[in-house]
């Protein structure tokens, strides 16, 4: 396993998401498969994989509970633990208090490793800077009392959102998990949040390097473009490796869904592989011909009161 090193961490450059851990039943809303899920982790934590990340809504909810719970039967010592507060639900931003309390509980944590504040984009920046919700002064004192150990932030907006964010709280984000593959490099502007971040000096965390699994396969005409490249790498691989080549990029996660796929990312994360010049304008340029994809269903926006994560809508353009 490839690890970056993340202040005084060394965190597996390989995140293990909990957005898309394996159920049940292909039913939306159906339950987690909590051995399946077990099972998966058990794996992960044995082959390096030390980052995992959930969320308040990931599973209608239900995310969190399982993760802390399979979690828990390890040394705290051994795993990082990230999860996100649901600023993306208009109606949370006076909750801040009561919803990070919950958080603990459902997680059986006493203490989260990073956390994040979910979903800067345009509906929700205006509360998320209005001090009477106090919602940063609030993280800032957990983790003054170190109940949080790293703050940052995601990002699903544009990048003129972004950057208003970073120019109120800049200095106090550790970290901005934001949506970058090679598709969006171009598509949805990732090449100049990438450099925004970059220019803040701020770690970039990675969420959907595959776009929800839209990258894993290609036209044979282009995977053939590929394989003479890189004969060895398989076409998920090569999503990988382009974030291997982005400066700033210190954590990649993946929502595996099964035992297959964990196996096979683990496999590529055993070596640092950033592609060359040719290859990179192959990515960016040549093989990257795929028919034109609408934004990754990430969040519903806004959120109905009470409403789950598992059904998700499409982000604001």
């Amino acid at each position: 396993m490839v690890y970056k090193e993340f202040q005084d961490k060394k965190l597996s450059a390989l995140g293990f998401g909990a957005m898309r851990l394996p159920v049940s039943d292909s039913i939306p809303g159906t339950p987690i498969d909590e051995e399946k899920t077990e099972e998966m982790v058990d794996f992960a934590l044995r082959h390096g994989v030390n980052y995992f990340d959930t969320a308040y809504g990931y599973h209608d909810g239900t995310s969190e509970v399982v993760m802390g719970k399979v979690l828990g039967k390890y040394p705290r010592d051994s795993y990082y633990l990230a999860t996100k507060f649901p600023g993306y639900d208009l109606s949370n931003m006076d909750k801040v208090d009561t919803i990070f309390e919950e958080q603990l509980g459902k997680c059986g944590m006493e203490y989260f490793d990073f956390y994040l504040l979910h979903n800067i984009y345009e509906k929700n920046i205006d509360p998320y800077l209005d001090p009477k919700y106090g919602i940063m002064d609030y993280l800032l004192k957990q983790k003054e009392n170190g109940r949080i150990r790293h703050l940052g932030f995601s990002a699903h907006g544009r990048y003129d959102t972004m950057k208003r964010f970073l120019e109120a709280y800049g200095d106090k984000m550790e970290f901005c998990q934001i949506q970058l593959n090679y598709l969006d490099w171009k598509l949805q502007d990732a090449k100049a949040k990438v450099e925004l971040l970059n220019e803040y000096h701020i770690p970039i965390w990675v969420m959907e390097p595959l776009r929800g699994g839209k990258l894993a396969e290609l036209s044979a005409e282009n995977e053939a473009k590929l394989h003479a490249l890189r004969p060895e790498e398989a076409v998920p691989a090569w999503a990988f490796r382009f974030l291997q080549s982005i400066p700033g990029v210190t954590m990649v996660l993946s929502g595996m869904s099964n035992r297959d796929q964990l196996e096979k990312n683990i496999a590529t994360f055993a070596e640092d592989r950033p592609l060359n010049e040719e290859e990179m304008a192959a990515m960016t340029q040549e093989c990257v011909v795929v028919s034109p994809l609408p934004p990754l269903p990430l969040l519903r926006v806004p959120l109905p009161e009470g409403a789950g994560y598992s059904n998700p809508a499409f982000p604001l353009q």
